[in-house]
């Protein structure tokens, strides 16, 4: 009892510490928002939970916050899109149920834009607008692990995005996981063989470039994907959502290398997913790209019609699962969608100009994370460094990734760990530039000084 009371006292000692320690956001008010949040271990805090406790803190204080958690676009929605839209609008589309497979002005413009700058060729029946890449996940594997009864288990190349294992749970799929950065270049081979070696796996899913951490696959690295995919008959679910916004490279423009590095110059097993919420800043009307290849969209299973009428893939997916999931995408949004395709395809925008903006904001908001004692979690790419773009990932001496994020919260800043996204690196938080105004780095760069200065290093 004597050695418990002591312990208490010391723990009660520390927290009296932390409450008087003058920290950028009142300290009061944050623990209190922590407590009604109900968030007892930032590990497990969702994105949407960090933001609704962000939203709390902002609201009782007045202080703005150096918001990292969310992972939306920060610049102004593409104009073409607007206008096509509007006149959509006004024209009386929205009267009109949109079809379930999509527009065909939409479906083929999005088959020209995969020949155009993946160098790939994509029957535009293939080309399936969704709810957003979210639905477009979703309803891949739902309708991927219906195929073969043996094969009912996603294999994910993590890190990666959190809700596609929340997919998982809701669906009742299996899944399994492993850390990609530790098996780069030819150490992928042998990883992934002993996963898609066992017969179990029905998909495998990673983002290029990667959320959370901003690494890129090589090509040395897809052609192991993709051959592997070929051995064992396995279907990569590419996600595509930051497409060509690896700025090391011009890959925007139409018809002319290089393209956007993909599984698809190494396999014909891929369903791909291209957001239009990040490359086309059009994140709000919710539209996205399923892109199937002409191999999957005609695989034939009398697996499939133990719960769809239909025994191939394609019309599984579009007439079976899209049908039950939204019976198509908004009808407007696909409008704009088109027109800003249309743009792109024919060399009248080129988007990457737009989006550098997330690139040049990460090189400066690092400097700053670095020059305050901070440290880059994941940083290479085989044997170059990573690109500056959308995010990037970071560490603190001493701490672990949940007790930082905890700790930022007190000097207004903001952001999720890694571990919830599956990565081993449960040292380090995943912050997005996309929010982040220029206007707001003098205000980040003392933030994380004072942080400095209240936790010195060695």
């Amino acid at each position: 009892m004597g050695l418990f009371s002591t312990f208490g006292t010391q723990i009660m000692m520390c927290m009296e510490n932390v409450m008087k320690k003058e920290t950028p956001i009142n300290a009061e008010v944050v623990s209190e928002k922590i407590k009604t949040n109900n968030i007892q271990d930032f590990d497990r805090a969702t994105i949407r939970q960090i933001k609704k406790l962000v939203d709390d803190i902002q609201s009782e204080t007045g202080d703005k916050f150096i918001r990292m958690e969310m992972g939306i676009p920060g610049l102004k929605p593409n104009k073409i899109g607007i206008e096509a839209e509007i006149k959509a609008l006004r024209d009386g589309i929205p009267a009109i149920y949109p079809d379930i497979y999509g527009t065909r002005d939409l479906k083929n413009e999005i088959s020209r834009f995969c020949k155009l700058f993946l160098n790939i060729n994509v029957n535009p029946e293939g080309c399936i607008p969704t709810v957003g890449s979210m639905q477009g996940s979703f309803a891949s594997f739902m309708t991927i692990n219906r195929i073969d009864p043996k094969k009912n288990t996603t294999l994910f190349l993590d890190p990666g995005f959190p809700v596609h294992k929340q997919q998982h749970h809701v669906l009742g799929i299996p899944f399994e996981t492993f850390d990609v950065y530790n098996f780069r270049g030819e150490k992928l081979r042998e990883k992934l063989e002993s996963y898609l070696s066992k017969g179990n796996i029905s998909c495998l899913l990673y983002s290029n470039p990667n959320n959370p951490s901003w690494i890129c696959f090589t090509e040395r690295e897809l052609k192991i994907i993709g051959e592997l995919a070929n051995k064992y008959g396995v279907i990569v679910i590419e996600d595509l959502a930051y497409f060509g916004m690896d700025f090391r490279q011009h890959y925007t423009i139409p018809g002319e290398p290089p393209f956007q590095p993909s599984v698809t110059k190494y396999t014909d097993n891929y369903v791909l997913l291209i957001s239009s919420s990040k490359v086309f800043s059009y994140a709000g009307q919710r539209i996205g790209m399923m892109i199937i290849s002409d191999k999957v969209y005609n695989i034939k299973s009398e697996n499939l019609l133990k719960n769809y009428i239909f025994d191939t893939f394609g019309k599984a997916m579009i007439f079976g699962t899209i049908y039950s999931l939204s019976s198509g995408t908004a009808h407007t949004p696909q409008y704009a969608l088109a027109a800003i395709l249309k743009a792109v395809n024919n060399g009248e925008y080129d988007f990457r100009k737009d989006v550098m903006e997330y690139g040049e904001k990460a090189k400066i908001m690092k400097k700053i994370f670095l020059e305050s004692g901070f440290n880059i979690v994941y940083d290479m790419d085989e044997d170059n460094p990573i690109a500056d773009g959308f995010y990037f990932t970071f560490s603190y001496p001493g701490f672990q990734g949940n007790e930082l994020l905890e700790e930022l919260i007190y000097y207004g800043i903001s952001a999720i760990t890694l571990k919830i996204t599956g990565s081993e690196r449960t040292e380090g938080i995943r912050a997005c530039t996309s929010l982040i105004s220029r206007d707001q780095f003098p205000d980040l760069e003392y933030r994380l000084k004072k942080f400095r200065e209240d936790h010195p290093v060695g």
